[in-house]
């Protein structure tokens, strides 16, 4: 049987986080998120249109989240 030790493990390491509410949150994930409020705002003042802009945001938001984590992996 496999045991896990965590406090054995040594992280290659260190990114960059904030704490929130006693959580620590990566900064691109906080960037994701402020950069798809942002976009949902502004595509709805430029569009008219909810639809599209919750659709544009999502897009942008979860772009920003994907290469955020993608580049924590290396």
């Amino acid at each position: 049987m496999a045991v896990v030790h965590p406090t054995d493990t040594e992280r290659l390491r260190s990114h960059a986080s904030v704490d929130i509410a006693g959580t620590a949150w990566p900064v691109y994930k906080l960037e994701a998120l402020f950069a798809g409020v942002v976009a949902c705002l502004t595509l709805a003042l430029i569009t008219g249109s909810a639809q599209a802009a919750v659709l544009g945001a999502t897009v942008i938001a979860t772009l920003r989240w994907i290469i955020g984590g993608t580049r924590n992996f290396r």
